[in-house]
């Protein structure tokens, strides 16, 4: 039968609520069952032990529906339940074409950004079908299953007025695309590690203050790449080649890097890193994290000395945007399933390819241009982006440990 067909058919909207414990749903339907009623549609929500039962059924034969009512009163009422039961017409109300899913990560998430948002979604055209926590901690994150309003005017109206809200905001279009396999391809400094790798050089060499201020002016899309990275490395000439060893030892992975890189791959999601840096240190990040793809510049070594050159195909701004197009390419991922990470302006290109762009702890100029932002030093609160539970983050850590 059609929508238009049955949206006249009688129905029964049965609610359930009270403290949740095993035995209440199976309890209920058990009950319906003696009517020979059928399910139309079914939805449950537990929040800090109290349940919401909604079940949508057709009515009994006639004559009966008085006898269904009071038995699953008396039921509710044997199970320390409350029961409510209503009539009316049809089905739920259709949703809205335009289907969007939209991630919220507050550090604390407060009743007053969670109204604006409402509120901003509301005014946008969109409504608000579904709502689920995805984590509690290290942030608290939120997902929205939100209809009636296609993805990039909605993302327009949430995410421009994220840090007014106070939170971190994501939309992202809902379909079985969600769950598809994913490549997520991220910058390393500052970004995958805490450090900037050629200030690790440039502190072996005496020079570090000098190449920081030039790298910042660089990464506030001030200077031109390329011409930053050859003055810079033109400082580190003569530095003998066993500092990197040295270097590598001295880099640090972000809070939650591990974390993100070991449960993309338990998902079956391949990972890379592009850099600005150097391969000296991105091919041992690589063999560390067992990421998919990594590519960098390479720091040109001769005679056991570093000649304050690089070597080999520059990787700048455009060179990140063309590095994960042949990234996807060969892991065979549609370009508008890719993932990008990136603090910096010469991740911007790259950010604005994939299908999702993420500005890590960015600078204000990648923040205004990437799709999304992050803003708490956890690496790992990206996967609440893609829709991944903090549970299923812990599975993929014991899972590990076992």
């Amino acid at each position: 039968m059609s929508a238009s067909q049955t949206s006249d058919v009688p129905t029964l909207l049965v609610k359930i609520f009270g403290k949740d414990r095993p035995g209440i749903t199976a309890g209920l339907f058990d009950t319906l069952a003696a009517y020979s009623v059928d399910v139309v549609d079914i939805e449950q929500v537990v929040t800090r032990g109290r349940m919401v039962l909604c079940a949508l059924v057709t009515p009994p034969p006639a004559g009966l529906e008085g006898d269904l009512r009071a038995t699953v009163h008396s039921w509710a009422e044997s199970m320390k339940m409350q029961a409510e039961i209503i009539s009316g017409l049809g089905d739920n109300r259709p949703r809205g074409l335009g289907r969007s899913l939209v991630t919220v990560l507050g550090h604390p998430l407060t009743a007053e950004s969670t109204a604006a948002i409402a509120a901003r979604i509301t005014k946008a055209g969109g409504n608000i079908d579904r709502i689920f926590r995805l984590a509690k901690y290290p942030v608290t994150a939120v997902e929205f299953a939100v209809s009636g309003v296609e993805t990039e005017p909605l993302r327009t109206a949430l995410v421009t007025h994220a840090a007014t809200f106070g939170v971190d905001i994501a939309v992202v279009a809902a379909g079985l695309h969600r769950r598809a396999q994913r490549l997520v391809v991220m910058d390393v400094d500052s970004t995958l590690i805490q450090d900037e790798v050629i200030e690790l050089f440039a502190a072996h060499a005496g020079c570090e203050d000098e190449v920081a201020e030039v790298t910042a002016a660089a990464m506030r899309g001030e200077l031109d790449f390329e011409q930053s990275l050859h003055a810079r490395v033109a400082l580190l000439e003569g530095l003998d080649a066993s500092v990197v060893d040295k270097v590598r030892s001295e880099v640090r992975l972000t809070p939650g890097a591990r974390t993100l890189i070991r449960t993309l791959k338990r998902l079956g999601y391949q990972v890379g890193v592009v850099s600005g840096g150097f391969t000296q240190v991105t091919d041992d990040l690589q063999d560390r994290l067992g990421l998919d793809f990594a590519q960098a510049n390479t720091l040109e070594i001769v005679d056991g000395k570093l000649t304050g050159k690089v070597t080999g195909e520059i990787v700048d701004r455009a060179g990140k945007a063309r590095l994960l197009r042949r990234f996807a390419a060969e892991a065979g991922v549609p370009l508008a399933q890719t993932v990008a990470i990136g603090d910096g302006a010469n991740d911007l290109d790259m950010l604005n390819a994939a299908g999702l762009g993420v500005a890590f702890n960015a600078k204000p100029v990648v923040r205004q241009a990437a799709h999304t932002a992050v803003n708490v030093p956890f690496l790992d609160t990206v996967l609440y982006l893609l829709g991944v539970t903090r549970e299923e983050v812990e599975a993929a850590d014991t899972h590990d440990e076992d």
